[in-house]
């Protein structure tokens, strides 16, 4: 498949084993999910969990191990956020981003970048919207 905003194509990354092999991971699948919500709590963006899950406590997949994504674990205990992370962190980029062309005008392709970064903005919340993930009425200005 081609890639969005150039004309090369590319593959995506690695993938998963079809049935990952989980003999060496400790911790049990209600333990993970008692650990998801109390670092949820603490602020920490799902993502974030992810990393500490798999760099500190040896839990490859969180998935594999207990059924559901840190997403829907999240959305079970009613800890999930508003606007999807992904979708906020496009937004955070642009503000910095606007931030910099406010002292630097002439920045021409960083002007391109931020045309390309609200264009995916855009395509992204129709996306949730369609998915009912964020409100109808949720717009970016």
């Amino acid at each position: 498949m081609a890639r969005t905003h150039a004309r090369t194509k590319g593959k995506s990354g690695s993938s998963r084993p079809v049935t990952p092999n989980l003999s060496f991971v400790t911790m049990k699948a209600k333990d993970v999910e008692k650990l998801i919500v109390t670092m949820a709590k603490d602020a920490t963006p799902a993502s974030k969990i992810g990393l500490v899950l798999r760099d500190t406590y040896s839990v490859p997949s969180v998935k594999a191990l207990c059924g559901k994504s840190i997403g829907q674990i999240l959305s079970e205990n009613g800890v999930s956020t508003s606007v999807p992370e992904d979708l906020n962190a496009l937004v955070a980029k642009v503000q910095a981003l606007k931030k910099h062309l406010a002292n630097n005008s002439r920045d021409t392709h960083n002007k391109r970048g931020l045309i390309l970064l609200e264009a995916k903005i855009r395509r992204l919340s129709t996306y949730y919207k369609k998915k009912g993930m964020i409100p109808t009425n949720w717009g970016y200005n």
